[in-house]
């Protein structure tokens, strides 16, 4: 349970980032929605993983090349599951982008990341 709520703590930390980043592209310099979006989830996917290496899961026992392969392996499902969600989102319901954001973050982070990282990124 420690390790569950030191990850949330991480992916917060990330998603802090994502979402800082995301907003002041798009309302301070008009940066279209999905690219700043896009930005956004990069720099907090930067973030996760040098949290969750050093932090929540110890990963100093394989190579960093290793785990840099596997998490880039894993993000990129991250990557895809967050702009398509966000996209979705804002295209056929009435959320905005914030909105569309938040919620397909909670899920993919919830679920696809933090199972991943921990059995197959950071094992």
């Amino acid at each position: 349970m420690i390790r569950f709520i030191k990850a949330q703590t991480s992916a917060l930390s990330a998603t802090l980032v994502d979402f800082l980043l995301t907003i002041i592209l798009k309302e301070v310099f008009g940066v279209w929605y999905a690219l700043a979006n896009t930005i956004g989830v990069i720099a907090g996917g930067l973030v996760n993983f040098y949290i969750n290496r050093d932090w929540v899961f110890n990963g100093r026992q394989d190579t960093l090349r290793i785990q840099v392969l596997r998490y880039i392996s894993v993000w990129c499902g991250n990557f895809l599951l967050n702009i398509t969600g966000v996209w979705l989102l804002t295209q056929y319901t009435p959320f905005n982008y914030i909105c569309a954001k938040i919620i397909t973050a909670t899920l993919v982070g919830c679920t696809y990341n933090y199972v991943l990282q921990k059995n197959f990124v950071f094992k």
